[in-house]
Parts: C-alpha cells; structure tokens; sequence
C-alpha cells in the first residue's frame, strides 16, 4: 500500500490535505523529506507534519475555561454573552478575541476553527479544531451523527410525555429578521431534536435534550413550537422576568471519536450558576410566573 493510501486510510487524511502535505514536503520516510507517493517497507517510519497556521483576531482578555484540550482539539465552557466569532453586529469580544489571548498566555499557536457553534447567550462545550484534519474529522462526524451533542434546557410547561422527538422543518420566514420558525411542508432544512423530560415543577421542566441536525435556534424553535419555549427566551415567547437574564440552554455534553485515533470520547460540564440557580427557584417554588 501506498504511503498516501495509508495515511487517507489510517488518519482519514483528506485529499486536500495530503495535496497540501505532499507540496510543502511535510511528510517524511525515515526522517527524510519524501519523494513521492511511493510504497513504504515493514519497519519504515513515516512521519506528516501538519502545516502551522494562526489566527488575526485582536487578543482580549476574555474568560476562556477549558474542559478538554491535546495537540488537536481545545473544547471549552462557553460563557454566556459572548459570539462565537466577529460578525457585522459583534466585530469583537468574541471567543476568538478571547482564545488569541489564550494562545499567547499558553505559549501555543494554531488557526482557530470552530467545528461547532453555540448562540451568543447560550453556554456549555465549544469544539475548537486546532488544524485542518482535525476539523474535517469532527464535521464529517456530526454530518454522519457519529458525534452526539446533548443541552439541557429549562422550559416552561410541563410536557405530558417523558420522552419525544420533534421533526420538523426550520427555516427563515423573514430573511430581513433574525428569528426562525417551523415552516409548512416542503419548506425549510430537515431537523431532528430529541427531548427527554428530566423533571417536572411548578409550570416548569428540567430536558435532556439531543441534537440530531444542528440548525440554528434548533431547540428553542422547536420547543417554542410545541408551547413549551425556553425559559428567559423572549425571542420565542419565553420571557421569564426575573428568573434568569438569558435563554437557559446549556451544551452540556459531547459524545464523538478522537478525531486522530478515533479513541472515544465524552466530554461534559455542568450547569452554569444563573441556570442552577434558575432551576432551583423554580423547583422550590420561590419563582413562579403566576
């Protein structure tokens, strides 16, 4: 078997990163720079040395907590009130404002790749692809639904079923507002949300809940759909006043294979303070919305 066979078929390597390897003479045969795509022998050592590449952002001094990292991942607690990235509306105090910080504070360098996304008030685990493969790897994951994405949401109302699906399509019914919604029939992107009711109290409840389609707003959407929105939410109807200051919905654990040797993996967190401390008014009955 071909070198470059071999490392499309044991790293997963993809054919632009091995066009890219192959030109910058980054992979090696015994510690010499290769040739070409030739046939290694029993005992040969081949070596690929992922291209360095980093990120421009202006650093910030931004909370950054990681719950797992190694030379090809970096995931971390999210807080809320922070984008993912700069956008028009937010060019900065962003995450990634706060992981070019990170990288100087840590001695390391690396382009950052975000292989998944969390809404600006949503908290919990965010992937970071530390190098190309990396992110391809974890990307074809969640397309495949070999990586599993579980929240925990609280909700106002109690369903009256413990466990259910939601299958519906979400899209944008005004391109010029930043809300989505359930469209009818034929109409918006295919999307899949599993809930699992953990507890029930006073008008509200505790979900587990699985991503099967990652859509933005999926869960809230969906939730909100079915009369049951998001507490905090006021975007999808539920405004909770004085409860909590944003939508309680947590990514609270990852379940996927390393993307380099494809070990398992589980990663989790816990709930942050604003929502524990949510979860717990209303369980105690100290807030209600009567």
């Amino acid at each position: 078997m071909g070198i470059r066979r071999l490392l499309k078929k044991r790293l997963d390597f993809s054919s632009r990163l091995l066009a890219r390897l192959k030109a910058e003479h980054r992979v090696f045969l015994n510690g010499e720079p290769l040739q070409g795509w030739m046939t290694p022998r029993a005992g040969d050592v081949i070596t690929a040395v992922l291209p360095v590449e980093t990120s421009h952002f202006p650093p910030e001094d931004i909370p950054i907590r990681p719950v797992f990292e190694d030379d090809d991942l970096l995931i971390i607690d999210k807080p809320a009130g922070y984008t993912v990235h700069p956008t028009k509306g937010h060019p900065d105090h962003t995450i990634a404002n706060g992981l070019m910080k990170y990288m100087a504070d840590t001695n390391q360098t690396f382009k950052i790749r975000f292989a998944n996304r969390l809404d600006m008030d949503t908290t919990g685990l965010l992937i970071v692809a530390k190098n190309s493969h990396a992110q391809d790897e974890i990307v074809r994951q969640m397309d495949g639904n070999i990586l599993k994405k579980y929240y925990r949401a609280l909700v106002v109302g109690e369903p009256a079923e413990d466990r259910f699906t939601i299958d519906l399509p979400i899209g944008m019914p005004d391109p010029e507002k930043v809300g989505r919604a359930v469209m009818p029939e034929g109409q918006g992107r295919p999307s899949v949300t599993h809930v699992l009711v953990e507890e029930r109290f006073h008008g509200f409840s505790l979900c587990r809940i699985r991503l099967e389609t990652g859509r933005t707003h999926q869960i809230r959407v969906h939730l909100s759909h079915l009369g049951f929105p998001i507490a905090g939410d006021p975007l999808y109807g539920g405004d909770c006043p004085g409860l909590i200051g944003r939508q309680a919905l947590h990514a609270a654990r990852l379940e996927f294979r390393h993307p380099a040797d494809g070990r398992p993996m589980c990663v989790s967190c816990p709930l942050p303070r604003d929502m524990a401390d949510a979860v717990n008014r209303v369980k105690t009955g100290a807030y209600s919305l009567d």
